[in-house]
């Protein structure tokens, strides 16, 4: 085949790629496409994104860098229109054109609006806008914290309002309101106050306050972001959402503790009217003391109405009264009474201890025991004497029967000596000896049996003797009084200066002289039971 000549030049599929490139970069560096967002699966682990950008008719690849995607203030979604700004250029690799964005808007409130439908049905889901998360306000806070700017209408507002009501401390984090950066300064200024310590150089707010002015859903979107949602959810302090006007809401409404419809009412629901406060608490502390005085006076009434129907104090211990006045009497006598018997009991008893009876019944009872001690040597000798008699026959006939017997078995011994071998019979013999033995012992052992026992009882007698006699009184201190011929004297009455006396005492006798008279014998004194008086007992 011929070769064909021709002056075409020849490029590379690389520099075709490359002219390409820059052709459609110098033609298209700054474009705003509008288009339905398809295929996003959010963020790749590199940190960029990758998604179609689509209408009716065709289709473009998009890509949104890295540090492009922290920037956005409106993140892309599955199935959202919307306006993309950037520039196109193409994919050499793959032979393919791509927009890469810097900006992503919303393509129109519907877009918007349906967006915001969508979040708002995942963040119920997850529990966010439950009604058992919300806490009660506190009544009366001391320290209040607002988010919000610090140069527009709404601070001042609120700081009017509050003063008007009740002054308060207010703390203001100043963040911007709409914008790329609303959404994570709102969150910095949420998690900022929930970090401050209760105790520490700056006071942590009892109740916070997100607030702005009215606006478009644009103006607002920075209140509709996830992260700020989140940040609500999650505060620790209580949160009132004061965003646009009444008729405006965004997502922070359903997760805040608290939805006021301005920033104005806001700061009414924040604090009580100090006014009304303070007279409301000056009603209470009336009605507080009129109850207690309509109480005092009905327990008054109450109390004079019972002691009136109660009896007279002297009345109840009349009874009483008079009973003790005479169980008094009836015991003056009664004690009279009772010193008289006893005194009657001890005079009957008197006469039988006077140490002359005393002295003859200790003789008699020596004389008794003396008379026991000979009766029992005499009956232990009889009955010594009469065992004697009666065993010394036995004993003989009991000596006699072993003879007979011996000799009875003696002559059968010999009778049958022939046919018997001595062994069986001495066998025979030494069991009648040890029947014989015991009985001989048993015969001699009587007597000296008979003769201990008698001799324990005599010795008991003898201790009886000890106990009862005159000698164990001496022992305690007495000593007993004779006149020279021996008889015992048992009054002062019957000596006279120089009568020789003995004194025996327990551990031997003494001779006295009466050195006085008598003592002549005074009246008695009269018993101070006499006077009905109780110390008589004493």
């Amino acid at each position: 085949m011929p070769e064909v000549l021709t002056n075409a030049a020849e490029f590379t599929v690389s520099e075709i790629a490359q002219a390409v490139k820059r052709t459609v970069e110098d033609e298209f560096g700054h474009v705003r496409v509008r288009g339905e967002i398809s295929g996003f699966r959010g963020q790749h682990s590199s940190g960029h994104a990758y998604f179609t950008l689509k209408d009716d008719a065709a289709s473009i690849d998009a890509v949104i860098w890295k540090g492009s995607y922290g920037r956005l203030a409106f993140k892309p979604a599955e199935g959202l229109e919307v306006i993309a700004t950037g520039r196109l250029t193409t994919f050499p690799r793959s032979s393919k054109y791509q927009i890469v964005i810097e900006q992503i808007e919303p393509a129109g409130a519907g877009a918007l609006m349906a967006l915001l439908e969508e979040r708002r049905k995942k963040l119920l889901a997850e529990g966010l806008f439950a009604r058992e998360r919300k806490r009660p306000l506190p009544y009366l806070p001391r320290v209040i914290g607002v988010i919000t700017s610090p140069t527009g209408a709404v601070i001042r507002d609120i700081l009017h309002r509050l003063d008007d009501r009740f002054p308060s401390h207010v703390l203001v984090w100043p963040v911007r309101v709409q914008g790329e950066t609303c959404a994570p300064e709102v969150v910095n200024a949420i998690e900022g106050f929930n970090a401050f310590l209760p105790n520490g150089p700056i006071p942590r707010p009892d109740i916070l306050i997100v607030a702005r002015g009215g606006g478009s859903i644009e103006d607002l979107w920075g209140f509709n972001e996830e992260a700020v949602v989140r940040a609500v959810a999650a505060s620790g302090i209580p949160v009132i959402s004061a965003v646009g006007h009444e008729t405006d809401t965004t997502l922070i409404d359903y997760a805040s503790d608290m939805r006021a419809p301005t920033p104005t009412a806001a700061a009414e629901a924040a604090v009580p009217v100090r006014a009304e406060l303070i007279a409301y608490v000056d009603d209470q502390g009336s009605r507080q003391r009129q109850a207690a005085r309509r109480s005092l006076l009905s327990l008054k009434d109450r109390l004079r109405a019972a002691s009136a129907g109660l009896p007279r104090p002297a009345d109840l211990i009349a009874t009483q009264r008079q009973s003790l006045d005479m169980a008094g009497t009836r015991l003056s006598g009664g004690l009279r009474h009772f010193v008289q018997d006893r005194r009657l009991a001890f005079s009957r008893l008197a006469g039988a201890i006077q140490p002359r009876l005393v002295r003859q019944r200790h003789a008699e009872l020596l004389s008794r025991i003396d008379n026991l001690d000979h009766r029992a040597l005499a009956g232990l000798h009889k009955t010594t004497e009469r065992a004697r008699l009666t065993f010394d026959p036995r004993a003989a006939r009991l000596m006699g029967s072993v003879g007979q017997a011996l000799e009875r078995k003696r002559t059968q011994f010999v009778r049958l000596a022939p046919r018997l071998s001595p062994q069986p019979l001495r066998a025979e013999l030494r069991q009648l000896r040890g029947q014989l033995g015991p009985l001989t012992q048993r015969l001699a052992q009587t007597p000296d049996r008979i003769t201990v026992e008698r001799r324990q009882k005599l010795g008991q007698l003898e201790k009886l003797l000890k106990t009862l006699s005159y000698r164990s009184v001496l022992a305690r201190g007495y000593a007993l009084v004779q006149d020279e011929t021996g008889d015992v004297i048992s009054s002062a009455s019957g000596l006279k200066p120089g009568d020789a006396i003995k004194l025996t005492f327990a551990d031997g006798e003494v001779g006295a002289n009466v050195a006085g008279a008598p003592a002549q014998k005074r009246k008695a004194p009269r018993s101070p039971s006499d006077d009905g008086s109780q110390e008589s007992l004493f």
